[in-house]
């Protein structure tokens, strides 16, 4: 079997991270990367191989293998849309649009055509989540707490609401994914923002926002999330059972029962690879542990926004149960 040929839409920051990962397979050749700035297309090229595409068209014309689509928040849609139209596995980062309207529309795309996707939520990857899911299965959760507080990541489009959705959407979706898969789905959410955007031209993000948040399982929650500070202070989430609590970061689980307390490291950047190897054996079809497909992602999207949504409006928003990705409605909606 030939090795996976992989073409990478979008040449920024999270792209690198991509390409340095793939570059270290030895059964993929990543053909090019294309870019709306051609400079950072060619740079990245520079240190990955490849060659540097005009555009999008020209890249799939090329025949990769897979795509991964490594753009901003708002630029989601068209490439996806190219990349389905030629029928290639696509690997989308996080978040997977702004907004649901574009990212339901995917969703039926890849739906209808039976597409191989993949999307950026390497957090499910973490080492340490099967002992929390043991943990867990035989004890109901009572009360989970999740949190992302950190800064403003140092490109123009973050801090804009129609850019990148917000902290939330953008940040915080990590926190909120995990939460769906070890608690999960939520079917109610009210959220706050404070109205002031951090300190940054042009910013009109809440700088901080806190939500509750109730469970299909009858558990009850807490999301917060903040980009007042200069460095990343705290990214996880907190989950309490009867006798048991459990804290959860991308360095591992903190355990606290009747044992007494322990931790169990988790390497994140194991997490960072470990999601990009699965996704390039299910393309080349010696696997199968994609564990987040764009329909799953959905799900996660659709939190994330309830979230924004509830902040924005200061209304209660009420999530409906998840459907399959061919018959998806709004899924979303806000009390009066």
């Amino acid at each position: 079997m030939h090795g996976c040929r992989v073409g990478l839409i979008g040449a920024g920051g999270v792209a690198q991270r991509h390409a340095r990962v793939l570059a270290g397979f030895d059964d993929v050749e990543l053909i090019g990367v294309t870019d709306v700035a051609p400079d950072a297309a060619s740079a990245l090229v520079a240190q990955s191989g490849g060659r540097a595409y005009a555009d999008v068209a020209e890249l799939l014309a090329a025949g990769p293998d897979a795509v991964y689509v490594c753009v901003p928040p708002f630029a989601h849609g068209p490439a996806e849309e190219a990349v389905i139209d030629a029928g290639a596995p696509m690997f989308v980062e996080k978040p997977v649009a702004v907004d649901l309207v574009t990212a339901e529309r995917i969703a039926d795309l890849i739906a209808q055509r039976g597409l191989r996707t993949a999307v950026g939520h390497h957090w499910r990857y973490l080492s340490v989540l099967d002992q929390a899911r043991e943990l867990l299965a035989d004890r109901p959760v009572r009360m989970v707490s999740g949190s992302w507080w950190d800064k403003v990541p140092p490109v123009a489009w973050w801090s804009r609401r129609d850019h990148s959705g917000g902290p939330v959407v953008e940040q915080a979706a990590h926190v909120l994914d995990l939460i769906r898969a070890l608690v999960g789905e939520a079917t109610e959410v009210t959220a706050y923002g404070n109205g002031t955007p951090p300190p940054v031209d042009g910013a009109d993000i809440d700088s901080v926002t806190t939500a509750t948040l109730r469970f299909a399982g009858g558990a009850v929650g807490t999301l917060s999330a903040a980009c007042v500070l200069g460095w990343k202070h705290r990214a996880g989430l907190e989950i309490l059972a009867d006798g048991l609590a459990l804290s959860i970061t991308e360095d591992g689980l903190l355990i606290r029962d009747t044992d007494g307390e322990r931790h169990v490291p988790a390497d994140p950047e194991a997490a960072r690879v470990a999601v990009d190897r699965a996704f390039i054996d299910a393309v080349r079809g010696i696997g199968d542990d994609v564990r987040v497909p764009y329909a799953e992602a959905l799900g996660t999207q659709r939190l994330a926004l309830a979230v924004a949504d509830s902040a924005r409006t200061g209304e209660t928003v009420r999530l409906a149960t998840p459907v399959e990705p061919a018959v998806l409605t709004s899924g979303v909606t806000v009390d009066a």
